[in-house]
């Protein structure tokens, strides 16, 4: 695959996600479509949404229920595309968003590889590439990012770092969708800052692209050092996504990350 063809898989997926067409992403002009269910959109999805925007950088495509489509025009209207993903802007989005009981929620960046740049680094542990039957027994806390438990029928490949027999660093593929595979890296506190994160994140992405499966990595903008793994490892920003829940998941979400009941 060359870029130009990885950038096209990744704006038709985007298209499924949005229901809108791959060239709306690269127009001048920002779009609001209706959202709806797809069966090819990425697996993950609560689709349709009240409110989720995407950019690939030239403008915003937004996919809105009907009774959100006011707002969500006056906010991309009023405010320049990267701005719409930024404090203080996003401030105003919320306070509108207050009227439907609803909130800001997901905010995101996604990667996508550099054929150019993507290439296998160097690691001081055994690399081993693994099935889903070899990782079977890692689907606990300490690897949650690598595998998700909810949905492990997607999770089709792994690369582990291994320090004689012991596990010290995961990064798994997940099968989001029929031509994307979403990679996540989850390293032992004890293993940090030895460049295991770098060798088995980009081991995978070369194996994904062994089976003709785009491999994209997402982080927030704030994870400075998932950041950081994802430019070592050859990937590079390609869009961001904003994406608006009910109130109550949100306060849900914030009472399970400071274990409040």
């Amino acid at each position: 695959m060359t870029n130009q063809e990885i950038l096209q898989i990744a704006l038709q997926q985007s298209a499924y996600d949005c229901n809108c067409d791959p060239d709306d992403f690269l127009s001048a002009e920002n779009k609001v479509v209706l959202s709806r269910k797809n069966e090819k959109a990425r697996a993950y999805l609560s689709l349709p949404f009240e409110c989720d925007l995407v950019s690939y950088g030239s403008n915003i495509v937004a996919q809105v229920s009907p009774r959100m489509k006011e707002t969500v025009e006056w906010y991309i209207g009023k405010y320049a595309v990267e701005h719409c993903f930024e404090s203080p802007n996003v401030i105003a989005l919320n306070e509108r968003l207050a009227e439907f009981d609803y909130k800001v929620c997901f905010m995101a960046e996604y990667f996508l590889p550099d054929i150019n740049a993507v290439r296998e680094l160097p690691c001081n542990y055994e690399l081993r590439v693994l099935f889903p039957a070899d990782f079977e027994e890692y689907y606990t806390d300490e690897w949650a990012n690598a595998l998700c438990k909810a949905r492990k029928h997607l999770d089709k490949l792994a690369v582990g770092a291994f320090d004689h027999g012991k596990l010290a660093g995961l990064a798994g593929c997940s099968a989001d969708c029929e031509t994307m595979y979403q990679i996540g890296v989850d390293v032992l506190p004890e293993y940090r800052k030895q460049g295991i994160a770098s060798a088995i994140t980009s081991r995978l992405a070369m194996e994904t692209m062994k089976l003709g499966k785009v491999p994209f990595y997402c982080a927030a903008w704030s994870n400075i050092k998932s950041v950081r793994n994802a430019i070592k490892c050859g990937f590079r920003p390609a869009w961001v996504e904003l994406t608006a829940r009910e109130k109550a998941f949100v306060d849900e979400m914030n009472r399970k990350e400071t274990g409040e009941t």
